[in-house]
């Protein structure tokens, strides 16, 4: 009897979901964002709240307030997401959530610096990413969504860093002899989808922000080698790995690298000038992925957390990065607008079945490495709003009322 209550529950809160508006249900995920943010630290053991870093006890070890706080590669996302949805609904409280966000990393990192110091490894204190940079993770998409924030609020500290971690990933990181980027863990010299994502948005903000080619090309250089190395031209999906030492893929079509692959192909086209001669291919490369993930759609507009694996569990944020991805290559004419029923449909399929009525996405995998096994992939935990997926859910939510506005 519980069970059917509780059933009857859900399907009640899903209807009431679907007919709400798109533009409702957009600021409603915005706004429980919103809500569950707090900027701050807490004590892990005795529990209590910092408001500051300066207030922390040198004796006292904390961790962040919630998910929200921090300088991870998910808040970049989540920053990036936020200001596109300012400025779409012109609504300063979403831009100001991404820039509050960056001044309280600024504001705080150095007490952490100063207090961990060659103590332990980075990602065990806050703010670590921050100043070591010891993995494309810790700063490819923060400086990214930093680039974002400065347009609008124009500090000297802000531009300082996007130097420093300019100069950081063009001379400092690990590639391979052609230049793609690499990384040094579990095995050195392996390429992850997921860097693409991690390197290409900032580099290309970089190369608008400073007008230098060089920051363009190595984008471009990152996204063909990558296509070159991780398609599979049999599925027409991507690996989610190559291990250049073995000169072969992994074992997995992972749903979330591919969203990161999308993501990443979108971030560089949004900001390639027209008239760059390999433009034109990297929408080809765009159009074909977007053309080879639709094949993998389930009947309820969903995608999986193994593409290929129907029996793997439907995936929230990869769901979201391809609706995002195919919506607003669409918005933008790179693909022909019939393709706009991709993304419809995947919205309709989060709506009914992974947005819950406060407006929080279900079913989201958590952090994940590499693995030579496939139960690896099919055994990952999901949460609920977890930060993998909820800057790509709310950019699918701006591209599809772009769409709406549009009328396609």
């Amino acid at each position: 009897m519980k069970k059917i209550f509780t059933l009857g529950i859900l399907i009640i809160q899903s209807i009431v979901l679907r007919a709400q508006t798109n533009d409702a249900v957009v600021r409603k995920i915005a706004d429980q964002i919103i809500k569950e943010s707090v900027l701050g630290f807490r004590g892990v053991d005795n529990q209590q709240f910092y408001a500051a870093s300066k207030d922390i006890p040198a004796n006292v070890k904390v961790k962040y307030a919630t998910p929200y706080t921090g300088w991870h590669y998910t808040h970049g996302v989540l920053n990036m997401a936020m200001i596109n949805l300012g400025k779409l609904l012109n609504e300063p409280k979403y831009t100001d959530f991404a820039a509050q966000h960056v001044a309280f990393g600024f504001n705080n990192q150095e007490v952490f610096k100063q207090r961990f110091k060659n103590d332990v490894k980075h990602y065990t204190y806050p703010y670590g990413e921050f100043f070591t940079m010891e993995e494309l993770d810790d700063f490819g998409a923060m400086s990214a969504s930093l680039i974002d924030v400065y347009q609008t609020v124009k500090k000297p500290e802000y531009k300082a860093y996007l130097e420093k971690a300019a100069k950081h990933l063009t001379e400092d990181r690990a590639r391979l002899n052609d230049g793609t980027f690499v990384r040094a863990f579990p095995h050195k010299m392996t390429l992850w989808a997921d860097d693409l994502y991690m390197s290409v948005p900032f580099l290309a903000r970089m190369g608008k922000l400073t007008g230098d080619g060089k920051y363009f090309d190595d984008a471009v250089t990152q996204v063909i080698n990558f296509n070159k190395y991780l398609w599979d031209k049999e599925r027409e999906i991507y690996w989610h790995v190559y291990y250049s030492d073995l000169n072969r893929n992994g074992v997995a079509h992972w749903g979330r690298c591919n969203g990161w692959i999308m993501l990443a192909t979108i971030h560089l086209l949004d900001n390639l000038p027209t008239n760059h001669s390999k433009r034109t291919e990297i929408i080809r490369l765009l159009e074909r992925q977007i053309l080879g993930v639709a094949k993998y759609q389930n009947a309820d507009g969903l995608w999986h957390q193994v593409l290929d694996k129907p029996d793997s569990y439907t995936e929230s944020s990869c769901t979201a990065m391809f609706v995002y991805g195919t919506a607003h290559a669409v918005n933008n004419g790179w693909i022909d607008k019939r393709y706009a029923s991709i993304a419809k449909t995947g919205w309709e399929g989060l709506k009914k079945h992974k947005i819950n009525e406060l407006g929080q996405l279900k079913d989201i995998c958590v952090g994940t490495g590499i693995q030579d096994n496939l139960p690896f992939y099919y055994n990952r935990p999901v949460g609920l709003n977890e930060k993998h997926g909820t800057g790509p859910l709310i950019d699918a939510g701006v591209e599809i009322l772009r769409l709406e506005k549009m009328g396609k």
